[in-house]
């Protein structure tokens, strides 16, 4: 198979690398997390170079990119420690464009792509554990339109956000809903997250709301596996950020006057992480390939993606710390901050364990051993 990137995904994967090699160092990121772990303005940075649009359709003032470009944006910006949630825009651009009637993606699609509309999905639940099917939020119409109840956890800057995607249970069956955040009965609970980055509890009573498609359990399971496939991307980006940093501190610290990283033990474990790296890069070029399969095939290769992303960022990290020593969980240094990324993109849209668990529950009687 033919890995090699077209020159116009080359041109734009240096795009964002060079944006965030310039424009977000780590004083800039730090910046941000005390100014509340979300930046307008650095979303705004994000799309003046295209890339709230890079899966918006070109009739909706997008670039109309693929999965592939959408992977590449997200190692640049994982690499970067890039705190603003792109890959719910990813997500909403397309739930919307697979999912949402055509008035709907005329009047909000070319707000997405342009940056001025931030959409997330809204969809953990206390109760649901990562099951997508489990809801307890509820959808009753109400003059031609739909009054939704709902608490939502874990919101990705969801005091922050211009809209909402919601599911809920309409006629006893789960559905999908657009909530504006200006709508009456919405209310918010901004906080930190423990890598920096803002989430919110939200909290919707008898709001107003749109509805996207009362196919609500296919379209959030498309919406999840948009998030798995870039929080893979993202991970890889911080991986190889993380063992760059780790080689560097190796060929730097010194002991018995000579630089640690001619120990073999240590170049053992350097060995094995670079391992696991390259286990996931390919998880992660899987993922994004499947993105186009038929939905049960689909979400059986993000979750197997997902297994061996949650595993690799394990190792990565917990070496990375022990072969730092003291220095390398000191807010001070940067490479604390990419084993805080790691640690919670473990368990962004399903742990490792949930993981495994659909990975396991997916296995035909063969378990794919025997044809």
């Amino acid at each position: 198979m033919n890995f090699d990137l077209t020159d116009e995904q080359v041109q734009l994967q240096d795009a964002v690398q060079r944006w965030v090699d310039k424009s977000y160092t780590f004083d800039h990121y730090r910046a941000t997390v005390k100014h509340g772990g979300f930046d307008r303005d650095n979303y705004a940075q994000l799309a003046d170079l295209g890339l709230c649009g890079l899966l918006v359709a070109q009739d909706h003032g997008g670039l109309g990119m693929g999965p592939v470009e959408a992977m590449l944006v997200m190692q640049a910006l994982g690499a970067g420690l890039v705190l603003e949630p792109l890959t719910h825009t990813f997500i909403t651009s397309s739930v919307l464009a697979r999912f949402a009637p055509s008035d709907l993606q005329a009047r909000w699609l070319p707000g997405v792509a342009s940056g001025e509309t931030l959409a997330v999905l809204a969809w953990q639940e206390r109760s649901s554990r990562y099951r997508p099917e489990k809801c307890e939020a509820k959808a009753a119409p109400s003059q031609q339109i739909y009054a939704l109840t709902a608490t939502k956890n874990i919101v990705q800057a969801g005091d922050q956000a211009d809209a909402f995607i919601v599911p809920a249970l309409l006629d006893g069956a789960l559905a999908l809903f657009w909530v504006e955040s200006a709508a009456s009965g919405v209310q918010t609970r901004g906080y930190l997250t423990q890598n920096g980055s803002r989430a919110a509890d939200v909290t919707l009573n008898q709001t107003q709301a749109t509805l996207i498609t009362r196919d609500g359990l296919a379209a959030l399971e498309l919406a999840i596996d948009v998030g798995l496939a870039a929080a893979c991307a993202q991970g890889v980006g911080l991986m190889d950020k993380t063992l760059r940093l780790t080689a560097d501190y190796l060929n730097t610290r010194k002991q018995f006057g000579v630089a640690i990283g001619t120990f073999q033990a240590l170049r053992h474990r350097m060995a094995d992480m670079k391992m696991q790296l390259e286990l996931a890069r390919s998880m992660s070029y899987y993922a994004t390939l499947k993105l186009g399969a038929p939905a049960a095939e689909r979400r059986v290769a993000l979750a197997r993606a997902k297994v061996q992303l949650g595993q690799s960022m394990r190792f990565v990290g917990q070496q990375s710390v022990q072969l730092h020593g003291g220095i390398g969980v000191t807010d001070e240094y940067i490479g604390s901050h990419y084993f805080k990324h790691l640690t919670q993109l473990e368990l962004s849209f399903g742990d490792t364990l949930h993981h495994l668990g659909e990975v396991s529950n997916r296995m035909g009687e063969t378990a794919g051993v025997f044809a």
